[in-house]
């Protein structure tokens, strides 16, 4: 099964090293990313944006499957913070990020160009009783609402500057958190009244939080990219993983969990 692990620190980023070289090289020859034909080995570490969590957690499982002999390694977080630890040293041989912005900040660390493989639109998400009574973004956007986004280096914050231009509102959040998951979080806790995160989040959160349309959000969705990043000591395996992702298993299983169509 996938590992899904959040790692605070490069130091603790370290460790993966030590793992990946105990596994040794892989076999330099990739097959087809959705069977089982023995060339792709070793082990992966995929950083990918927080809002993928459920969806990768699903697809590395599959990918697994279908390669006895392969591990994939899952670290999640904002896609902001995610560019920044590979940048610092941290080891990773795939990058997911929400858009296309983030990822140009790794442009120069990658194997190739990437590819777009999903998209995903921003959703009020409030508590169950909502008791601030919020039915629309200028609801949200109220005197002693407490609305959290995220913050705008992140992807999910972007959109959420782009989506209160297009609404013509300005939210005054309570809070601005480093990634779409540290937002839904604050809802959940009854921390904030309300917070923007993606549709998807709401889709995961279940009967923890209620989901609230923006119309004015379908001007704002977030495409995301993934790639494979150079100098990785199991390249084949991580193009593979790449392209599984972006294939048909992928758009599967991201459609599943809520995700467009890049």
């Amino acid at each position: 099964m996938a590992r899904s692990a959040r790692w605070g620190t490069v130091a603790a980023l370290a460790a993966v090293v030590a793992a990946t070289a105990a596994c040794g090289t892989g076999a330099p020859e990739a097959g087809s990313a959705g069977t089982a034909d023995g060339a792709i080995d070793g082990t992966i570490t995929v950083f990918a944006a927080a809002s993928l969590e459920a969806a990768f957690t699903d697809l590395a499982a599959r990918f697994e499957e279908a390669r006895p002999g392969v591990e994939v390694r899952l670290n999640f977080g904002g896609s902001s913070d995610l560019v920044t630890q590979i940048t610092e040293g941290a080891p990773a041989d795939v990058l997911a990020s929400a858009d296309a912005r983030t990822m140009d900040r790794a442009r120069d660390l990658l194997a190739g160009p990437p590819t777009d493989f999903a998209s995903n639109t921003l959703q009020l998400a409030v508590p169950p009783d909502n008791p601030a009574g919020i039915t629309s973004l200028a609801d949200a956007a109220k005197p002693g609402v407490k609305t959290v986004v995220c913050a705008g280096q992140v992807p999910c914050g972007a959109a959420a500057a782009m989506l209160e231009e297009a609404a013509g509102i300005d939210l005054r959040p309570v809070s601005e958190e480093s990634s779409v998951a540290d937002v839904l979080g604050k809802v959940v806790a009854g921390e904030a009244d309300a917070g923007l995160v993606y549709v998807t989040d709401v889709r995961v959160a279940g009967d923890a939080v209620v989901g609230i349309d923006v119309p004015e959000a379908t001007g704002a969705v977030n495409t995301y990219p993934i790639g494979a990043l150079a100098g990785s000591a199991e390249a084949a395996t991580a193009q593979a993983f790449v392209d599984f992702v972006a294939g048909a298993d992928g758009r599967t299983v991201l459609e599943e969990a809520g995700f467009g169509a890049p």
